[in-house]
């Protein structure tokens, strides 16, 4: 089966799909550019990135999945690994970047920036 024996209904599916995580990915583009601070800028895109991906490989799953063409491992690995790397990526730049900030801040007697947590 290919594209053009595919039902109407999940066509529609898959093209409402697409299209909305490529209008997700694109709106966490514009909060890179817009947002004014490093970690409104670092959030944005995070959520846009995991968001926009999901809905693009919901969409492709099912388009491969209705066609019949083949196995699915392909989106699932990818989606594993998108899921897990940009949250941790995320989570490691802001960590840097509050602990520049810190740094930065005793340095000059700066005292903005929240203190650091208290762990036992």
């Amino acid at each position: 089966m290919n594209g053009a024996e595919l039902p109407v209904w999940v066509a529609v599916v898959v093209a409402g799909l697409a299209i909305a995580g490529a209008g997700l990915s694109l709106l966490g583009a514009l909060g890179l550019v817009r947002l004014r601070s490093f970690y409104d800028r670092v959030h944005a895109p995070t959520l846009g990135a995991t968001l926009g991906m999901t809905m693009i490989l919901l969409a492709s799953w099912i388009y491969f999945a209705a066609s019949g063409e083949r196995l699915l491992p392909r989106e699932l690995l990818v989606g594993l690994f998108l899921t897990v790397t940009t949250p941790v990526t995320l989570i490691l730049l802001a960590r840097a970047a509050l602990f520049r900030d810190r740094t930065e801040s005793g340095a000059a007697g700066k005292t903005d920036v929240p203190p650091a947590p208290f762990i036992e």
